[in-house]
């Protein structure tokens, strides 16, 4: 079966992965940012090996983000992020095909132990099945 694994952050998580604390997120090191990406890369090499990645991205921070929506006249309204009413946005995703719900379990327990910076929030990894189009929905 397919799984979207989604991982989570905010525009202050991605400002502090850019060296600059605040409120909610220490300043993260180049050797913190760069053992992240090494942990990520390991990660993606292993699930590439075991035939289980389809598909894997890091999206950018949320101020580069734009909304479309509809407006009350019909027509399209068009606003840059981040967004107010949002606090947590998808940060990344992997699309996998799993054997089971458990394998995709500790793949997404696995993703939890990224190393990152003292005091950095730890958000839950979001594990959603992918409907194939059966009426078992």
């Amino acid at each position: 079966m397919k799984y979207l694994v989604m991982v989570q952050c905010t525009q202050a998580d991605y400002e502090g992965m850019r060296g600059k604390a605040n409120a909610t997120s220490p300043a993260w090191s180049q050797e913190d940012v760069q053992a992240m990406y090494a942990f990520m890369g390991a990660l993606n090499n292993d699930l590439a090996e075991t035939g289980e990645l389809i598909d894997g991205q890091g999206l950018v921070e949320p101020a580069r983000t734009r909304l479309v929506g509809p407006g009350d006249d019909g027509k399209p309204v068009i606003t840059d992020g981040p967004y107010g009413e949002t606090k947590e946005l998808l940060a990344g995703y992997w699309v996998l095909d799993c054997a089971s719900l458990e394998r995709v379990t500790e793949i997404a327990e696995r993703v939890l132990e990224c190393p990152q910076p003292a005091g950095a929030r730890r958000y839950p990894v979001v594990i959603r099945p992918i409907d194939s189009g059966s009426a078992d929905v």
